[in-house]
């Protein structure tokens, strides 16, 4: 049985992917933060699912993590990594608080070279290893390629994502492990319902104040139209499993509006996101 690590296992996208793996017929380690978690998960998806107990940005916890699978696959590869845990911070950039982008930094890039070096000997890096060469699949953001205002914080650890993702796909070449980013749009999960506990008070005696109330409400509805994360878990497997993968899949419910921003003239985008949120100079 072909073993797949997935961290932030608990909600969201993680908990898509590992139910999409688990169906497929594979065995998902799947990391989180909570022994609740941990038990919630293994009573519903039964004997395939081995919960990690590990906070990304913890490298002894991830370290144990690493070990225990380790110790389960005896001297056999694991397939798969999949570097999915995150957070997203919100804030106009010059009021931020330096410690929300520090951390927002932490979780979302810092914390996947900590997984990814404590997991690579398991791909295949260690070459006592026996059997296939597994991949990592890096989940980054179509925010990873265009920012919107306020969410400068989450893309810019996901552009981060991006080019540590590229780099370390031509770093690991010498070992044979692929690296595929998967680059999701809106999808229904709890990061989106985090947007409505987005304290703009505290922003209220700035030029923003009209704005950030504007992009709250607009970032709770594409939440809630936002694509199953199973959607993404499909995406994920294709990564695994497909011989001759792309280095990254785009996954929106709106695939016009993406290939707009990424394509028109940035000073266009510019304008038309300024008119939508009411952030053209008087």
């Amino acid at each position: 049985m072909k073993s797949v690590v997935v961290t932030g296992a608990s909600t969201g996208i993680g908990w898509g992917c590992a139910k999409v793996l688990i169906g497929r017929g594979y065995r998902v380690f799947g990391s989180v933060r909570k022994q609740a978690d941990a038990e919630r998960l293994a009573k519903e998806f039964g004997p395939n699912f081995v919960p990690l107990l590990f906070d990304v940005t913890d490298e002894a916890a991830v370290k144990a993590g690493a070990a225990q699978v380790a110790g389960m696959l005896g001297g056999e590869t694991l397939a798969g990594l999949v570097n999915n845990a995150g957070i997203a911070v919100a804030g106009p950039l010059l009021y931020l608080d330096l410690a929300e982008f520090r951390q927002q930094f932490a979780v979302n890039v810092t914390g996947q070279l900590i997984v990814t070096q404590a997991f690579a000997p398991l791909l295949g890096a260690d070459p006592e290893r026996t059997g296939p060469k597994g991949r990592i699949v890096m989940i980054s953001s179509v925010g990873g390629t265009n920012a919107t205002p306020f969410t400068g914080p989450y893309s810019a650890s996901k552009f981060a994502v991006e080019g540590f993702s590229e780099a370390l796909r031509r770093e690991l070449m010498i070992f044979g492990i692929d690296v595929i980013v998967v680059a999701p749009g809106a999808v229904a999960t709890p990061i989106w319902d985090k947007a409505d506990q987005l304290d703009t008070a505290r922003y209220a005696n700035t030029v923003y104040a009209a704005a950030l109330d504007t992009l709250k409400a607009y970032m709770l509805t594409l939440g809630r139209k936002g694509l199953k994360p199973e959607v993404i878990g499909e995406a994920v497997m294709k990564a695994l499993a497909l011989a001759r993968p792309k280095t990254r899949y785009v996954v929106t419910p709106d695939r016009i509006e993406h290939f707009m921003v990424n394509h028109l003239p940035k000073r266009t985008v510019d304008a038309l996101i300024a008119g939508r949120l009411g952030l053209k100079k008087p």
